[in-house]
């Protein structure tokens, strides 16, 4: 192939993201070239940019990627097939395609019983090997999901914090008539509001820090927003069947628990930067469920479809789109100074 280049946002360390031109490798047999529609920033990025190292490899490539820092961010993107792997079938160069990020071995006893995200070897493009955050990706051809003409771009951006959303309301077992409480109404939040709505749910109760956010909340679906700078959300709602904590800090998951009904459920969604402390005599004495959900798996079809037949809509989240090259002062540090930002999503284009 001739020497060719594309643009990247590449992390090289913390408040160290450089917009640069990155040489375009050989595809091997069983990849695709997919030309980047849209990319978003995802609060994992955010981590990487505000402190990180945490997910990216530094030291020691990535067993599947064989790829480590300097790294190509970004694995919420969408776009065209642009180039076929000698070996890949069911793809074709022009198709519209979504990605879904996690890699995955296929020979560990997880991926054996179908639970690929609990890879052995777990991690994601844009975090543990190269991502979208780019005008072309190359991706193993197991991550790329064919979109028909009802789903946008702009939609499919979001499908990725959209299956994380779906993936915690299945492994909550919400269902019509429950009532639950989100605690956190970032990108995940949200989208577990609208989910939960769409399943059904006759109360959805939300908490957050900003007044913007709930009031999306309310756009999508919550009946009750409470902001905990001034007020606690049990003064507001009791004995809910299920409680969301996706934020990943003490006072929510504390905030979280307190709301469950005795025999509820209490599902963990965020990432907790340190470890937390839970009333272990409460969660027995009240027979709550400890529920924990990471990732996805075998979700991106039914969104798909969900999103064609205009039942779902993620990209109502999406509050900003910005151009690659103001990635960082447009992107990153809006998002650090502005809670009002709740998505930011870049076009490449």
């Amino acid at each position: 192939m001739e020497d060719r280049q594309f643009t990247a946002a590449v992390w090289y360390g913390a408040r160290d993201i450089r917009v640069e031109l990155r040489r375009t490798a050989p595809l091997s047999a069983n990849e695709l070239r997919i030309k980047v529609a849209r990319c978003g920033i995802c609060g994992s990025d955010l981590h990487e940019y505000v402190n990180g190292p945490h997910a990216i490899p530094v030291l020691q490539e990535h067993p599947l990627s064989r790829r480590k820092a300097p790294i190509v961010l970004g694995h919420e993107f969408c776009g065209t097939v642009s180039e076929v792997g000698s070996g890949v079938i069911g793809f074709r160069e022009g198709q519209r395609v979504v990605i879904e990020p996690e890699y995955r071995c296929g020979s560990c006893s997880a991926c054996q019983r179908g639970e690929y995200n609990l890879c052995e070897s777990m991690g994601f493009a844009g975090l543990m090997g190269d991502g979208g955050m780019a005008d072309e990706a190359t991706i193993p051809a197991y991550m790329a999901h064919a979109l028909p003409d009802e789903v946008s771009f702009a939609q499919a951006a979001v499908l990725e914090p959209a299956a994380v959303a779906l993936h915690a309301i299945r492994r909550s077992g919400l269902g019509a008539g429950m009532r639950c409480a989100v605690v956190g109404a970032g990108p995940i939040g949200l989208l577990i509001v609208q989910l939960a709505r769409l399943a059904g749910a006759r109360e959805i109760a939300v908490s957050d820090l900003s007044d913007a956010r709930l009031q999306m909340a309310t756009r999508l679906g919550a009946t009750i927003a409470v902001n905990t700078g001034r007020d606690s959300l049990s003064d507001h709602v009791q004995d809910v069947d299920i409680s969301f904590e996706a934020v990943g800090v003490q006072s929510a998951l504390t905030s979280a628990f307190n709301v469950l009904r005795k025999g509820g459920r209490l599902v963990l969604v965020g990432l907790f930067g340190k470890p937390p402390s839970l009333d272990a005599f409460g969660l027995v004495n009240r027979e709550i469920d400890l529920i924990s959900s990471v990732g996805y798996r075998h979700v991106y079809p039914d969104l798909i479809a969900l999103v064609a037949a205009g039942l779902f809509d993620p990209s109502r989240i999406v509050t900003r789109e910005i151009r690659l090259a103001e990635v960082v002062q447009d992107g990153f540090e809006r998002l650090l100074s502005n809670p009002a930002d709740v998505k930011i999503v870049v076009n490449p284009e």
